[in-house]
């Protein structure tokens, strides 16, 4: 892998570049779609390149009984991964497109429509089909933030005001239990005991066949003290060690290079966070050192320009470092300014599957946009906004109580918002490179937020 800086701004840390992986470049900032189980949901390869995604995001933990499945396939990028809710029939296609021209518009679909082997077996029916590989650059989370959702039973913690009081799952209660080997769990799914490890991890990812691993870590939550963050902090550090060795033996098992980041932790204390970049940073095995670095951690929204800062300025400046799981738009250009290159996040297809439409003056509930004629977003060159669909076509799909329909409806507002978020990494990369970042933040966020920023 090779990363090159290709404009910096004036504080030091925020940055536009070019990451070369084995399956394609990412010019970043960028923004990785989320596809868990090898797919984002309801939307086909074809689909997830018409949203400008330029790299996709899957997870270890979700995907680790289909590893050697998918190492046969030679990597998650040539793998079709298996996706319910089935294909878009020649006559629904049809249809969709005689109603799109008349509005002037004909877009075909894509091949397959992708639902979450977890979730949607209720919801869409439980036909299996395949989803065509998605070829380009991939990454693969370890699961550690799978090992502090079942442990501590929290969710992912950048969070309001409305977190500052939250508690963690009583010990006994818990489905995940860490230890200095790894985390014993049991699998939520299916009930059946299970182990991960640094080295299972990485063996794990390394079958996958991601062009970028992380290392695997425990993912504190708000809740934990200072104390039991330095314990989970240097267990991290050791695991890290431990999965970089193990990585070392694999990561060309598959004919071409595969990558490794660590991922930092240590809460929201200052010391912890320097002190864990210092160390990662200068670690290596047999002369090799980390590709990158994932910035991970519970912490509260409003700490986290200052976290990154404090990360980023330890980190070297010479290689990538990847923000896990954020995607609104003032986190991303936080994100952007403190030196993140690229992002991940399931919320922009989520909430669009919840009836949550991104636009540039903020976003728009679709339950209260009954009959409506206006488009999605007036200045949107996504599929769904050229295709001509409008707020009331989108919503009389998604509460139709038809299944196909809702299906439809959730291709077509994934797009939308997916791209969105990507149109907005793109444009801050331009902004970087065009020296008007400042500019371009202050505008971009008055819109969104209606206050001014200065």
């Amino acid at each position: 892998m090779e990363f090159r800086i290709e404009k910096t701004l004036s504080n030091g840390l925020g940055r536009a570049g070019v990451i070369k992986t084995a399956h394609g470049e990412i010019k970043t900032p960028a923004f990785m779609a989320v596809g868990t189980t090898g797919f984002v949901r309801f939307l086909s390869s074809e689909d997830l390149r018409s949203t400008g995604a330029q790299a996709m995001l899957s997870n270890g933990y979700h995907l680790r009984r289909k590893a050697s499945e998918i190492a046969r396939a030679k990597g998650l990028a040539e793998w079709r991964a298996g996706a319910k809710g089935g294909l878009i029939s020649p006559k629904e296609l049809s249809a969709t497109n005689g109603e799109r021209s008349k509005r002037g518009a004909t877009v075909t679909t894509g091949d397959a429509v992708a639902g979450s082997v977890e979730e949607e077996a209720h919801s869409v029916g439980s036909v299996v089909q395949f989803a065509e590989p998605w070829h380009g650059p991939t990454l693969t989370d370890s699961g550690g933030f799978q090992v502090m959702s079942l442990g501590s039973g929290l969710g992912k913690v950048v969070s309001m005001e409305k977190e500052r009081h939250i508690t963690n799952t009583a010990h006994k209660d818990r489905l995940a239990h860490v230890g200095e080997k790894g985390v014993s769990f049991i699998d939520p799914f299916d009930g059946t005991p299970d182990f991960i490890g640094p080295e299972e991890s990485m063996q794990i990812q390394c079958q996958i066949g991601a062009d970028i691993h992380m290392a695997f870590d425990e993912l504190t939550s708000l809740a934990d003290s200072y104390e039991y963050n330095i314990e989970a902090m240097e267990r991290t550090e050791r695991w890290a060690k431990r999965s970089l060795a193990e990585h070392i033996k694999y990561r060309d098992d598959l004919g071409y290079r595969q990558n490794l980041y660590a991922v930092l932790q240590g809460g929201r204390w200052e010391d912890l966070r320097r002190r864990t970049a210092q160390n990662l940073a200068k670690m290596s095995v047999d002369g090799v050192e980390f590709d990158g670095f994932g910035l991970g951690g519970a912490f509260l929204k409003e700490d986290l320009g200052e976290i990154l800062r404090w990360c980023n300025e330890e980190l070297p400046v010479g290689r990538p470092r990847h923000l896990l799981g954020l995607s609104h738009p003032d986190d991303i250009f936080v994100g952007a300014a403190m030196g993140a290159d690229t992002f991940d996040c399931v919320a922009p297809t989520r909430e669009a599957r919840h009836g949550k439409i991104y636009t540039r003056h903020g976003s728009i509930n679709l339950r209260k946009m009954r009959d409506v004629g206006e488009p999605l977003d007036h200045d949107c060159d996504c599929p769904t906004c050229q295709a001509g669909w409008t707020l009331g076509s989108l919503r009389a799909m998604w509460r139709s109580g038809d299944e196909e329909q809702k299906r439809k409806y959730y291709r077509l507002a994934s797009m939308h918002n997916l791209r969105f978020i990507i149109r907005l990494t793109e444009q801050i990369r331009a902004s970087i490179i065009g020296e008007y970042f400042d500019e371009f933040r202050r505008e971009f966020l008055h819109d969104y937020y209606g206050q001014l920023i200065k």
